[in-house]
C-alpha cells in the first residue's frame, strides 16, 4: 500500500489543489444546478435541467459529445469525453430529485459557515459537479486518462423504471462504474447496498352490517392486517433484511365490514437468497377467509448488491491515503442505479459523491471544504495507474 500511495500522491495532490483553487468556480457551478429544479415528477423541468447539465458539460469537457438515449422520462443524457488511453470509465448519476416545483423559490442555494444547502445539493447534484471536475482537472494538469462516458438519467428517484436498459446498454464494456451518489464523509466509499422490493396487494372482500349482519361479510382490512404480521415476521435483521409496512388503507366506516383495503410495502434484502425467501414468502401467503380476494403487484425494483469490487476499494483506500484521509467503506440500505450495473457484471464503486448528510430533507447539505477532495477522490479512480 505504502508504494500504491507514493505512486499516486503527487498527480492526486495535484488534482486537489487544482479544484481548491477553484473553488468559488465550483461552487458558482453548484449553484446553478441546484437552483435549477429537476422534479423526478415534472418532464417540462427535467428537460430543461438536462439541458442546463449538458450544455455545461460540453463546455467544460473539450471535445466531448453528448447524445440522449431515450425519450420521456426514462431518457438518459449520454457525454463522452475521449482519453488518451485505452480503456472507458462510466461515471454514473442522476438528474432529478425528490422536491417538488417551487422548493427552490422558498429554499434557494446558499452557503453558510461553509456548508452548502438546497434541494438536492446533496443527492446528487454535487456529486455531477465533482465528477465533470474531476475530469476537467486530469486534462487541465495534462494527466492521462482513458476514456470517460457520463451516463445521467431522470428517474432514479422513482425506480428508473424507463432507464434501466438503457443504462446497462450504455455501459456494457466499460472497465468500471464510478456512482456519483452521495458519499456522507470524506472518506466515504460504499461497497454494497441493499435491493429494493416495492410490492402493491390490493384486497376485495364483501361489504356488511358490522352489526346486524357480519357473518355476510368477508374484510379486506382483517386481510391485510394478518399479512402485516406476516410480513414483518419475515424481516431478518441479522441477515440484513427489513420489511415495512409503510401505507395500508382501507374500508368505509366502523360499522362496515370493508370490502376493500390497500397496502404498500418496502423490502430490503442483503442477498438474492433472502430476496427470493420473502417473494416467496409473500406470494405464498392467503387469507383465512377465502372469499377475500388479494392482488399482489410489484417485485424487486433494484437487485442486492454485495460484491464489491476490490481492486476500485484498494485504489480509493490509495488515493485518500495519499491526501491524509482514511477511507470509509460502508454497506448501506438505500439502493443507486449502481445495483443495476452491478446486476450486469461490471465493477461498481458507489458514494463517491458530495460529504454532507440530509438526503430528500430540508436540512439536505453539502461540506464544501470537502469537494476538492472528493473531485480528487474521482480523478484519481479516474486516471488509474
Amino acid at each position: 500500500m505504502a508504494t500504491e500511495v507514493e505512486a499516486v500522491g503527487g498527480r492526486t495532490r495535484a488534482v486537489r489543489d487544482w479544484a481548491a483553487a477553484r473553488l468559488d468556480e465550483v461552487v458558482d457551478d453548484l449553484a446553478v444546478l441546484v437552483d435549477t429544479e429537476t422534479p423526478s415528477t415534472d418532464p417540462v423541468l427535467l428537460a430543461a435541467g438536462a439541458a442546463v447539465l449538458t450544455g455545461w458539460v460540453l463546455e467544460t469537457w473539450t471535445g466531448s459529445t453528448a447524445t440522449t438515449l431515450g425519450e420521456g422520462p426514462g431518457a438518459v443524457l449520454q457525454v463522452d469525453a475521449p482519453g488518451s488511453r485505452d480503456g472507458t470509465l462510466v461515471l454514473l448519476g442522476h438528474l432529478d430529485t425528490v422536491f417538488d416545483a417551487g422548493t427552490v423559490e422558498a429554499r434557494p442555494f446558499a452557503v453558510t459557515d461553509g456548508v452548502a444547502r438546497g434541494p438536492g445539493v446533496f443527492d446528487m447534484k454535487a456529486g455531477l459537479v465533482q465528477g465533470v471536475y474531476a475530469v476537467a482537472a486530469l486534462d487541465a494538469l495534462r494527466m492521462p486518462r482513458p476514456s470517460v462516458r457520463l451516463l445521467v438519467n431522470a428517474d432514479e428517484e422513482v425506480g428508473s423504471l424507463g432507464s434501466r436498459s438503457l443504462l446497462v446498454d450504455a455501459a456494457a464494456g466499460a472497465d468500471a462504474v464510478l456512482v456519483l451518489e452521495p458519499g456522507g464523509v470524506a472518506g466515504t466509499v460504499k461497497t454494497a447496498r441493499k435491493g429494493v422490493g416495492l410490492w402493491t396487494v390490493t384486497a376485495t372482500g364483501i361489504a356488511a352490517h358490522a352489526g346486524l349482519d357480519p357473518e355476510a361479510g368477508a374484510s379486506a382490512v382483517h386481510a391485510l392486517a394478518a399479512l402485516t404480521g406476516h410480513l414483518v415476521g419475515l424481516a431478518d435483521p441479522a441477515a440484513g433484511t427489513t420489511v415495512n409496512v409503510g401505507v395500508l388503507t382501507g374500508g368505509t366506516r366502523p360499522n362496515v365490514v370493508a370490502d376493500h383495503a390497500r397496502m404498500e410495502i418496502d423490502v430490503r434484502a442483503r442477498t438474492e437468497a433472502e430476496a427470493e425467501r420473502v417473494t416467496a414468502a409473500l406470494r405464498a401467503w392467503g387469507p383465512v377467509d377465502p372469499r377475500v380476494r388479494l392482488d399482489v403487484a410489484g417485485g424487486w425494483n433494484r437487485p442486492p448488491w454485495s460484491a464489491p469490487a476490490p481492486d476500485l476499494v484498494s485504489r480509493a483506500e490509495a488515493v485518500l491515503a495519499s491526501l491524509g484521509v482514511a477511507v470509509d467503506p460502508r454497506e448501506v440500505g438505500g439502493a443507486s442505479d449502481g445495483n443495476i450495473l452491478a446486476a450486469a457484471g461490471l465493477p461498481v464503486l458507489d458514494g463517491l459523491g458530495a460529504s454532507g448528510g440530509g438526503a430528500h430533507a430540508e436540512h439536505e447539505h453539502v461540506v464544501v471544504a470537502d469537494l476538492p477532495v472528493r473531485i480528487a477522490l474521482l480523478a484519481g479512480l479516474i486516471a488509474g495507474d
